[in-house]
């Protein structure tokens, strides 16, 4: 850095730990996804990080490969105790795996990897989730007005509970799918009566998953090894002492709450779908390419490289989780910053999936430069599930599931017999988490001209 920029870098930190009352956490609740744009907006142009109060603390916030590294760094970096409590509580519960650090953290991640991550997991979801959108399709070309992001959590659902080993009817597992996507919706907006709402939600998803662990141990229910269901159910710690029920049952939502959330993902794939024509064209044509396994007939046709790679940059240009934070064990300093240890270090996810010096044509939609990656964890600055290491870091060991389940969602939106509506496609980037108004409404292809009593 030239001398003149860490100048005014060390300044502008200096002036910020001088005025405790400049707080810039109240600018994530009025700015939301545009929050991290405006901290950059104080340092100079590609840099890769930037001084900021944050909850009454001095605070880093980083972006890019550097600050991926930096955040990452078990031995400078602790994630127990950085979530906020209103965030930690309601969406990821009480003492559940992202709280954990070190051995306790690798200990239990390692249950996740083996139930959702490994090639073999993603392999027995596929099936269910063609199953599933293909019985939205037919309920579209039936008159049915679902918008694509309300059909996703019923798809992922259903489809994400039968791969997990739980019992219920799909009408159960549809209201315990909107049950967990609300706590998703709710858990960013305090303010608000969808906060409360969430909670209430996430007492009763707690409860109910608890009563699953039960019925496991008591031996009324026997979901088959190598489901989610039967790992958390008989999962040990470092000791070799099964997790206490209420905790396994978190731990079992944390598995199946991620890929509900892809429906958000998906809510944005159809509003790019809508836009570009072209691309839904060619997905189309893919989709139902007879070279495909499973494309015997519409609607169930299996996502090919395009629709993958259109999911790919989908995660990368949507607004979903905006940044992470973390404490500083030690002194850090990067990019001319300096951050004493018990600081925050906060990473800026969003501005590294769409930083311009990590991407070329950084703010253009392009699925083309995901066409032929096929590994996307070795992007650094590719980090929307989370960055580092799957087995030893802090990656969404679900990342490969919510890859596979919003590369179908393209590929069934894709189906020429289908509408995307026009209305409702704009998106509020100050509420967290965001999605286009609408959830992008679907009919059949001219439903529009049809009686509306009949």
């Amino acid at each position: 850095m030239h001398q003149g920029g860490a100048q005014a870098v060390t300044d502008a930190s200096r002036e910020r730990r001088r005025s405790p009352l400049l707080d810039d956490a109240p600018a994530l609740l009025t700015h939301g996804y545009d929050f991290g744009a405006r901290i950059w907006r104080r340092v100079r142009p590609g840099a890769r990080s930037a001084p900021m109060r944050f909850l009454f603390r001095d605070a880093m916030l980083v972006r890019g490969a550097e600050g991926v590294a930096l955040f990452y760094d078990d031995g400078l970096i602790a994630r127990h105790g950085a979530m906020p409590a209103i965030v930690q509580e309601t969406l990821f519960g009480h003492g559940s795996v992202h709280s954990l650090d070190g051995d306790a953290h690798r200990h239990r991640k390692a249950t996740f990897v083996d139930a959702a991550y490994e090639d073999e997991q993603v392999a027995r979801l596929r099936p269910l989730l063609r199953e599933e959108w293909a019985r939205e399709t037919d309920a579209w070309l039936a008159g049915g007005r679902r918008s694509a992001y309300d059909a996703a959590v019923g798809v992922f659902g259903r489809a994400v509970m039968r791969w997990a080993g739980l019992p219920g009817t799909a009408a159960a597992r549809t209201r315990w799918a909107a049950r967990l996507a609300q706590i998703v919706d709710g858990f960013g907006s305090p303010y608000s009566p969808q906060y409360a709402l969430a909670v209430v939600n996430r007492s009763w998803s707690d409860r109910h998953a608890q009563r699953l662990i039960e019925a496991v141990r008591t031996g009324r229910l026997a979901p088959a090894p190598g489901t989610a269901l039967h790992a958390w159910a008989w999962h040990e710690d470092a000791s070799g002492r099964m997790l206490d029920a209420r905790l396994a049952g978190i731990e079992l939502q944390n598995t199946l709450r991620p890929m509900i959330a892809v429906a958000r993902f998906v809510a944005f794939a159809a509003k790019e779908l809508h836009d570009r024509p072209q691309w839904r064209t060619r997905i189309a044509s893919e989709a139902a390419d007879a070279a495909h396994p499973a494309a015997t007939e519409p609607g169930s046709a299996a996502p090919g490289p395009l629709a993958v790679a259109f999911a790919q940059e989908v995660r990368r240009t949507a607004p979903f989780v905006p940044m992470l934070p973390g404490w500083a064990t030690a002194d850090v300093e990067l990019d001319g910053v300096h951050l004493a240890a018990g600081g925050r270090v906060v990473l800026d996810i969003l501005g590294t999936d769409t930083d311009a010096s990590s991407w070329p044509d950084a703010d253009s939609f392009d699925p083309t430069r995901f066409v032929g990656v096929d590994d996307y964890e070795a992007l650094p600055a590719f980090i929307p599930h989370g960055g580092a290491d799957v087995r030893t870091g802090h990656r969404c060991p679900g990342e490969k599931l919510a890859i596979a389940g919003l590369a179908s969602a393209i590929a069934a939106l894709a189906d020429p017999r289908l509408d995307i509506d026009d209305a409702g496609l704009g998106v509020n980037r100050r509420r967290l988490p965001t999605k286009p108004r609408s959830g992008v409404r679907i009919r059949g292809a001219g439903a529009a001209s049809r009686c509306p009593f009949h």
